[in-house]
């Protein structure tokens, strides 16, 4: 859907299968898979993940939300914001401090579901692009959740959170691909069409030189996107590889979208036109899912380490 420009579709299926279904795959007990997945593949179930904070973004370790034990449940209580999918979930995977004194090392996942008394979910944001696709803040207030409803175990959180964000940042990063080939194609069929000075504007050397660097840096990056979902499915993908992932291809696709305005000329600042709207959507890109400064120090790390 990368490709057709909707990367902001009323639902992010993206972050319901990519992301959000792993945590219940990898960490979840027969008792959550059997009460949450036949929902999540008949799309009866919608799911989000509950991590960015008004105060912690990509930095994770300054989570405020805790998670009280009180013998036979937890209570949760804090505040989430920026959560995709937030507004329309049936269910989220909810990052919260079970020990604060730890830091980062006291961070605990749970599945909550989100009809519980406690959840208050404020209405989406208004948001510059993906308009379609809901985005929300989302208050817990003493919301009470099953003992059962620990993923994995207490204290682990952040661990396993660094476990699954490489599959989060090569999905961003194959969307980011796909919505730049999807302007490429888009800018083409346009350019060909478009007359101006007696002739189409795909005879202008401006026009196809600028369109040939663009087809250049696309094809290099599919062919380096396949090759890390090879390494992701033979379990070799690392976390400064995915970095470089989400990194490098949300980059090409703010490049990819800005120069297709410029060649659709006035037209391309039209929200009727494809690529007004790619080019909108695609802010967001070097943002979330780690803001691109943070994949940038990731990959850093491994360089000097």
């Amino acid at each position: 859907y990368g490709q057709a420009g909707m990367v902001g579709p009323a639902i992010g299926f993206q972050v319901h299968s990519d992301i959000v279904l792993p945590y219940f795959l990898h960490y979840g007990s027969e008792e959550i898979k059997r009460r949450w997945l036949p929902g999540f593949a008949s799309g009866e179930v919608i799911g989000a993940i509950c991590m960015s904070e008004p105060g912690a973004g990509s930095d994770l370790k300054g989570l405020r939300t805790v998670a009280i034990d009180k013998g036979d449940h937890y209570r949760i209580t804090g505040s989430k914001t920026f959560i995709s999918n937030g507004y329309t979930c049936d269910v989220a995977v909810v990052a919260a401090k079970t020990n604060p004194e730890l830091g980062a090392k006291g961070i605990s996942l749970f599945v909550v579901d989100m009809h519980s008394k406690g959840v208050t979910k404020n209405k989406p944001f208004e948001k510059v692009g993906m308009h379609a696709q809901d985005t929300c803040e989302i208050f817990f207030e003493d919301v009470e959740v099953p003992k059962g409803n620990l993923l994995g175990q207490e204290n682990q959180g952040f661990i396993y959170m660094m476990e699954l964000l490489p599959q989060e940042r090569i999905s961003v990063g194959l969307l980011g691909i796909a919505a730049a080939e999807g302007c490429l194609t888009e800018t083409i069929k346009y350019t060909r069409e478009r007359q101006a000075f007696g002739k189409s504007i795909s005879e202008l050397q401006n026009t196809r030189f600028k369109l040939a660097e663009l087809a250049t840096e696309i094809e290099m990056g599919r062919v380096f996107m396949d090759r890390l979902v090879e390494l992701h499915n033979e379990g070799k993908l690392d976390a400064s590889m995915a970095s470089m992932a989400k990194y490098s291809m949300t980059e090409l696709q703010g490049r990819a979208a800005d120069i297709c305005v410029q060649l659709h000329g006035g037209n391309g600042y039209m929200w009727e036109y494809y690529v007004a709207r790619a080019y909108a959507d695609a802010r967001a890109q070097r943002i979330y899912a780690g803001s691109n400064e943070i994949m940038k120090e990731l990959i850093a790390r491994k360089l000097f380490s």
